[in-house]
Formats: C-alpha cells, structure tokens, sequence
C-alpha cells in the first residue's frame, strides 16, 4: 500500500508540473482532492482500518496531501505569473509613438453669434435677461399691445398649448422674445438696458425659416431716449457684428403694435453677389422703434416720465449673412460635416477686438 501512494504521489506531482493553464492544473486539483478524488477516497477508507493500521496509515496520506497542496500552489503561483506577463506583453503600448489624432468639439454658429452679441451689447452697457419658453396670452401678445384681431394670433401663425380652464386663455410658446422685456419692466424700475436672446417658436418651415429659431430683442427705458440714441446704438452694433466700419444703414418708417414710431432697419448689400455693404441695393435685418406708451403703461411704467426704445433681429438671420450660409435648415440637422465646416474653436471665445 506504501508503494502504491507513492506511486501516486509521484503520477500527481508529473500532472501538476505538466499542467499547462489554470483550467489544467484545476482539474488535476479536482481529480486529486476534489470530492470524488484519488486521495480524498483514501482518506474516506481510513475508516475500515485497524486502530494502529489508521494512525500509520493516516499520517501517510496527510503528508502525501500536505506536499500535493504545496505543489499545486506553487505551481498556480507560477501559471498566474506567466499569464500576466503574457497579458502585459501583448498590452504594452509604445509611448514614443504619435498619439492618434482627435477632433475637438467646436462651438456652433448659433452660440457663437450669441457670444458676440453679449459681447457687444455688453460694452454698451446692456445686461443679459431670460424668460420662459411657455408664456401667457397677456405676456405674449395683451401687454405688447397686439390686438386679438393680429395675424400672429390665428392658430396657423401660433403654437398654443391646452388650456388650465375654459375660461383662461391657452399658454403658447412664445412666438418672441418680447415678453422677457415685459418681466424685466414689471419686475425692475427704469432705468432699463437689457438684451433678451433665446428660443421662439412660429408655425412656419422652409429654407429660410424654422418652427423653432432664436432671436435677440433689446430694451433701453431711461429719461430723455430719443431716436439718435436708437439709431447710433443700432448702427454701431451692425457695424462692429459685421466688422465693416462703414456699412450703410437705414432706417425705414414701418409699423409694429408695440412701437411707435416704428422702424425698419436696412443696410447696403449687393443682391447679385450677396456682399454686405457693396452694390447699393437694401436688406432688411431688423425692427426696432420707440416704446409704444401703451406698452410702458402696462408695465407700470409712466411714459410722461421714462421712454425709451426697443428692437429685434433673428440670430440665425444675421448669422448667415455674416457667414455666407444660405439655408436655414442645416443649423437643426446635427450634421457634424457641416459643423465641423462652419463651428468654432472653444479656444477662440468671442472678443470685443474681433469687430470693435
């Protein structure tokens, strides 16, 4: 029987040096001391034994087992060793090679614009407001002196959204940024000088307009405004938005429900070419005018005391203009080409140098 377990021990140590993986050397571990193992049945049979035949025969099998389990961890410890300097040679990366390249993000034209916009207001002494998206009948349309007989009220102009009652005029997403200027007037005294750009929404679609764009309005309320101060104001940011010191503008007798008087604003292009400032042909760009009373009054605001004036322009209408973009539609379409063509570089934020 001695000859035999050595027989054995000898059969498993030649299995576990031989393993070649893990997975082997487990399953040499398994057919050895598993359950149902060669030398756990030995053990199991120690039982049928005589007293002094167990205890010599059991000392014997403990030590067989005892240098087995020696064997298969040092052996596990040598397989674990040579797996993971394997790993690490079919990983390991040449670091004085090139890095692969990758293209960074860049800003679209649409923020752009706003940047540049904030930038030049901003050294005109004009702060940034916000509002909803969702507005009121009164916010949107009553306080801005827009009769319910207007145009931009029917339901193919507007996006209105269900009403609270039945009673209540429905909400609607706001088809302007006018409102801003409202809250800013009911909730701050004059004097006022604000920009308020963001998202409006009319029902329309095709390759120069969207259900959804942006707009810039501003709002300047002080004693003593007067049309001078519209107007070099306007000029002076068309100018330095288009880097063309001596663009052509014009203004033009027009009507808005929320001004009086009211203006339309041009400025010199070529209609055959399409350059800005050459040809001298007209573009309209923008609205403006001097506060209605009307409004002013429905801010809370006394007009024989303050006055001021308003306008308004479409962000993406100015930005294709100054980049030469002539369809409206891909600003919305995510195409990354067309991104990566007309986008920004993050490092390079909008500076007051770039256009004053």
């Amino acid at each position: 029987m001695t000859d035999d377990l050595a027989a054995l021990q000898h059969e498993a140590e030649h299995s576990i040096a031989a393993a070649p993986d893990l997975r082997a050397l487990e399953a040499v571990r398994v057919a050895l001391l598993g359950k149902a193992g060669r030398l756990t049945a030995r053990l199991k049979a120690l039982g049928g034994l005589p007293a002094e035949a167990r205890r010599e025969e059991g000392a014997r099998l403990n030590a067989v087992k005892e240098a087995l389990a020696a064997a298969l961890a040092a052996r596990r410890v040598a397989l674990e060793g040579a797996a993971l300097a394997a790993r690490l040679a079919g990983e390991r990366i040449d670091v004085t090679l090139p890095a692969r390249p990758s293209e960074s993000g860049v800003i679209h034209p649409i923020s752009r614009s706003m940047d540049e916009i904030a930038a030049l207001f901003g050294a005109m002494g004009f702060t940034v407001a916000e509002g909803p998206d969702i507005e009121t009948d009164w916010h949107n349309f009553g306080a801005l002196n827009i009769p319910p007989h207007h145009p931009a009220r029917a339901d193919h102009d507007t996006f209105y959204l269900p009403p609270e009652t039945a009673e209540a005029p429905p909400p609607v997403l706001r088809t302007h940024t006018s409102p801003v200027q409202v809250r800013t007037m009911l909730s701050a005294p004059p004097p006022i000088h604000i920009i308020a750009m963001g998202r409006t929404y009319r029902a329309d679609h095709d390759a120069t307009h969207s259900p959804m764009f942006h707009q810039c309005e501003g709002l300047v309320i002080d004693r003593a405004i007067t049309l001078g101060h519209l107007k070099g104001c306007l000029s002076d940011f068309l100018r330095a938005f288009f880097g063309l010191p001596d663009l052509p503008v014009r203004f033009r007798a027009s009507y808005f429900p929320f001004t009086e008087p009211s203006m339309e604003v041009d400025i010199g292009w070529n209609r055959r070419t399409g350059e800005l400032g050459r040809g001298g042909d007209w573009l309209e760009i923008l609205g403006s005018g001097m506060v209605h009373a009307k409004v002013l009054a429905n801010a809370g605001i006394d007009p024989r005391e303050w006055q001021g004036f308003a306008f308004g322009m479409g962000i993406e209408r100015i930005t294709m203009l100054k980049h030469g973009i002539s369809d409206l539609r891909p600003f919305f379409e995510s195409d990354l080409r067309w991104l990566r063509h007309y986008g920004f570089s993050p490092f390079a934020p909008a500076m007051l140098h770039e256009g004053v």
